[in-house]
């Protein structure tokens, strides 16, 4: 049974082409398919869930998104392992993708929370979260 699981999140992007290029390597890491694709948005899909992502029409464009402003925060995702944790971040680094909080990389959650944490094309903060 599903019900209360999250059935998908669609986020409105300031690139897509840019968004589809930082996300779809991430999200087929962590097992994602990709799901749809149309002229102004792409999604990918794990089990049930999907994520969606839509080009925002240039008329709304003139407020950027800020993670401290109204809604989404940021995005975790569970890893596999701490190896996992690793891998990804040495991956993100290879891509040129910043990470935050490399003073406390990768226990900036505490002492007992591995995890890596960057900022996608739009500044959408993601965790990727060992067990």
């Amino acid at each position: 049974m599903s019900k209360g699981l999250l059935h998908h999140v669609e986020i409105y992007v300031s690139d897509l082409k840019r968004t589809i290029n930082f996300w779809g390597w991430f999200l087929e890491e962590l097992g994602y398919s990709s799901f749809q694709e149309w002229e102004s948005g792409r999604s990918w899909k794990l089990d049930d869930t999907y994520l969606v992502f839509v080009q925002t029409e240039e008329r709304f464009l003139d407020v950027p998104y800020h993670r401290s402003r109204v809604g989404l925060n940021h995005l975790a995702f569970h890893a596999d392992s701490r190896q996992h944790v690793d891998d990804i971040t040495e991956k993100l680094k290879s891509k040129g993708i910043s990470i935050l909080y490399t003073i406390k990389h990768p226990f900036a959650g505490g002492n007992d929370y591995y995890a890596v944490y960057f900022e996608d094309p739009d500044r959408i903060k993601v965790e990727l979260v060992a067990p």
